[in-house]
C-alpha cells in the first residue's frame, strides 16, 4: 500500500508567545555577532603577520563600504548574488548541491549576449532574460540527467562543468563573436543602450535588484506554502522514503536543478545588461562561487540569503581598500568571506548541539 503525504495547513508553529520569540530573535543575532566578531579577530591576526595595522585596515573598509558611492556599488554587486544564491537554496530543499552556479551564470550571460546580438533594439532585453535563464536551466539539466541517468553525483558534474562552461564562452568570444571593430581583446560587440537594463531614477543601480528580491520572495513563498515545496523536503530528508510514498523523485530531483539553473542563468544575463555590457575574460568575477557562500551562510533559506548576499558584497567592496591602503593582494578580501562563513556555520552548530 502507498502512503500519502499532504501538506500541513502551516509549516510553522503559530502559537508561540511573542516573549520567547523576541529572546529566541536576540540570542540569535547574539551568536551571529558573536562570530562575526571571531571571524574578524582571526582577520585581525592575519593582517599582523603580514605586517598591517589592522585597525587601520578594518577601518578604512568600513569606511570604503560606506560612503555614498560604495552602497551603491553594494546592491548591484548583490544584485547576481542574490539569483545565484537561489539556484543553490531551491536545489538544497531536495538535498541536492549545486556548485555550478558560475557555469549556469556564464551560459545564462552567453545565451543572453547571442540574443542582444542578433535581436535589435528594446525588444531584446526580455528576450535576453529569458535565454539567459533557458541556457542556466539547461546547463544545470546536463548535471540533473547525469544524477538520474548515470548516477554521478551533482556536486561533481556542476563544478566541472563549470570549467566547461567557460571554455565556451572563451571560444565565443574569442572567433565567431569577438567584436572587429574592437581594441583586439577578446569580447563581443557591447549591447545597444536600448537593450541594457534601465537605472533606479536618480542612481547607478539597474532594476535587476527588483527582479533579484522578486525572485527571492517567490523562492521563499513555494519552499514555505506550496505542495511543490513541501515535496521538495520530503525529497531531501528520505528520498527513499518519498518514493515509497509516490513523490516522483526523479521529477522533483530535475525540476529543482532546473529552476536553481535558470536563477543561476539569469544572474548572468542581468548581470550583463545591467553591468558588463559584453562578453569578455573575467565576466563574472568568482560570482557563483561567491553566492554558493552566501547560501549556506544562510543555511540555505531564501530571505536569510539576501541578507548574506548583501554582507559579501559589501565585503567585496569594502575589500578594495585592502588592495589600495594597505597594499595587500585581491584574494585577501576571498580570507575574510571564508573566514566569515566558517565562523557563522560552526558557532551555528554548536548552538544546535
Amino acid at each position: 500500500m502507498t502512503a500519502t503525504l499532504t501538506q500541513p495547513v502551516a509549516t510553522e508553529h503559530t502559537g508561540i508567545p511573542l516573549r520567547t520569540a523576541l529572546r529566541t530573535a536576540l540570542r540569535t543575532a547574539a551568536r551571529w555577532t558573536g562570530a562575526l566578531a571571531g571571524a574578524v579577530a582571526l582577520f585581525a591576526v592575519l593582517l599582523l603577520a603580514k605586517g598591517v595595522d589592522p585597525v587601520a585596515a578594518l577601518t578604512g573598509m568600513v569606511a570604503q563600504a560606506f560612503t555614498g558611492p560604495s552602497l551603491e556599488q553594494i546592491v548591484i554587486k548583490a544584485t547576481p548574488l542574490i539569483l545565484g544564491a537561489m539556484a543553490v537554496v531551491l536545489p538544497a530543499r531536495a538535498g541536492l548541491t549545486n556548485v555550478g552556479g558560475e557555469g549556469q551564470i556564464l551560459i545564462g550571460a552567453v545565451a543572453g549576449a547571442g540574443v542582444g546580438l542578433a535581436v535589435p533594439g528594446p525588444a531584446a532585453l526580455p528576450l535576453m532574460l529569458l535565454a539567459g535563464a533557458a541556457g542556466g536551466a539547461l546547463w544545470a539539466g546536463v548535471a540533473a540527467a547525469m544524477r538520474l541517468v548515470v548516477g554521478v553525483n551533482e556536486a561533481v558534474t556542476t563544478l566541472l562543468l563549470n570549467y566547461v562552461a567557460l571554455d565556451v564562452m572563451l571560444y565565443l568570444i574569442y572567433e565567431p563573436w569577438k567584436d572587429p571593430h574592437g581594441s583586439g581583446q577578446p569580447a563581443t560587440r557591447p549591447l545597444e543602450i536600448a537593450q541594457r537594463m534601465p537605472l533606479v531614477s536618480g542612481t547607478a543601480i539597474h532594476v535587476g535588484i527588483v527582479v533579484a528580491l522578486l525572485v527571492a520572495v517567490a523562492v521563499w513563498l513555494v519552499l514555505r506554502g506550496t505542495s511543490f515545496g513541501f515535496h521538495l523536503s520530503v525529497v531531501g530528508g528520505n528520498p527513499e522514503a518519498a518514493r515509497r510514498a509516490g513523490l516522483p523523485v526523479a521529477r522533483l530531483i530535475l525540476a529543482a536543478m532546473l529552476l536553481g539553473g535558470a536563477f543561476a542563468g539569469l544572474a548572468g544575463a542581468v548581470h550583463l545588461a545591467g553591468v558588463e555590457f559584453k562578453l569578455r575574460p573575467g565576466l563574472t568575477t568568482n560570482i557563483g562561487y561567491i553566492a554558493f557562500l552566501a547560501a549556506w551562510l544562510a543555511r540555505h533559506r531564501p530571505l536569510p540569503a539576501v541578507g548574506a548576499a548583501l554582507l559579501l558584497a559589501a565585503v567585496t567592496v569594502a575589500g578594495d581598500s585592502l588592495q589600495l591602503d594597505s597594499g595587500l593582494p585581491a584574494a585577501t578580501v576571498n580570507v575574510l568571506m571564508g573566514l566569515v562563513l566558517l565562523a557563522v556555520l560552526g558557532w551555528s552548530r554548536h548552538a544546535r548541539r
